[in-house]
């Protein structure tokens, strides 16, 4: 089990008359993600409305401010069970025996043109044996073909871009890495949490972007980039890619800082508390 501490502080400048925001930073309630507690402030003294999606968990906030500065700071403690797999026993779907849920993430979107990698990923993963070693074989693959670089691409790039350019962040890791995927008719999905693990070298702690991948009726955790420790991966955001699982969608005309993020694990072996390292097993979140 894991357990972690974390915040997350946001903060805007406003301009008359105001502006609406849709949040989604709050960690995703699910079966292998337990929230022990967790506390919200904000400056302005305004109407919320919390809504859950009830296929991924994902919680989202959404309020109206006024002009003038509005700072948010979220808190949560909670514990991490996941469920662990030996890679060679981790199959993957047929896509005729994929629950309808799952079939969204199959298809090519915004970000992740699977339609135009499709020639290129059967001629490198389409002769492969299929299960969880073939995906670890598009994992190592994306993260030969491109280098980390911060503040390499920006909104509008997407995973065949990411492939041109050969350089990116870990959205564009998760990008490609999605796109290849489902190409080659794997599911695979954007998530968004914190980069626990990362090396201070690229820069202050932040929201992180990883894979989920459908494989043996579970969700399975990759992270192409890299850059973090999967094992202590919390899940906020989910969605097809990175336009459905902004932190922050903002309507108006809003200035912000850059968010102020913190993160810690605690060991205790006494209650079964360990600190997230590298490890050679499957790490599945809840089942789809």
């Amino acid at each position: 089990m894991v357990r972690l501490d974390f915040a997350i502080r946001l903060h805007y400048d406003i301009q008359a008359p105001g502006g609406d925001f849709i949040f989604n930073f709050h960690a995703a309630r699910s079966s292998w993600q337990n929230i022990i507690q967790e506390s919200l402030e904000i400056s302005q003294p305004l109407a919320m409305l919390m809504h859950t999606d009830s296929e991924t968990r994902a919680r989202y906030l959404r309020l109206s401010a006024r002009a003038g500065q509005l700072s948010l700071v979220y808190q949560a403690q909670l514990e991490l069970v996941q469920h662990r797999a030996n890679p060679a026993d981790v199959a993957e779907i047929p896509v005729a025996q994929l629950p309808p849920e799952v079939l969204t993430y199959l298809y090519p979107s915004r970000y992740c043109e699977s339609d135009r990698l499709v020639l290129l990923s059967m001629q490198l993963f389409g002769h492969l044996p299929q299960g969880y070693r073939r995906v670890e074989a598009i994992q190592a693959w994306v993260r030969q073909q491109v280098s980390f670089v911060a503040a390499s691409s920006n909104a509008t790039t997407t995973a065949l871009d990411t492939l041109n350019a050969g350089q990116g962040v870990c959205r564009d890791f998760a990008h490609l890495m999605i796109a290849v995927c489902r190409a080659v008719n794997i599911p695979a999905r954007f998530t968004t949490g914190i980069d626990y693990g990362a090396d201070p070298a690229l820069g202050p702690t932040d929201f992180h972007a990883y894979v989920e991948v459908y494989l043996g009726h579970r969700w399975y955790i990759f992270d192409p980039s890299g850059t973090a420790i999967p094992m202590g991966f919390i899940r906020i955001g989910t969605g097809r890619d990175a336009a459905d699982a902004a932190f922050a969608t903002i309507f108006g005309a809003v200035t912000s800082e850059p968010p102020d993020i913190s993160i810690v694990a605690h060991e205790n072996p006494d209650r079964g508390w360990v600190l997230p390292v590298h490890c050679p097993e499957a790490l599945s979140t809840d089942a789809g």
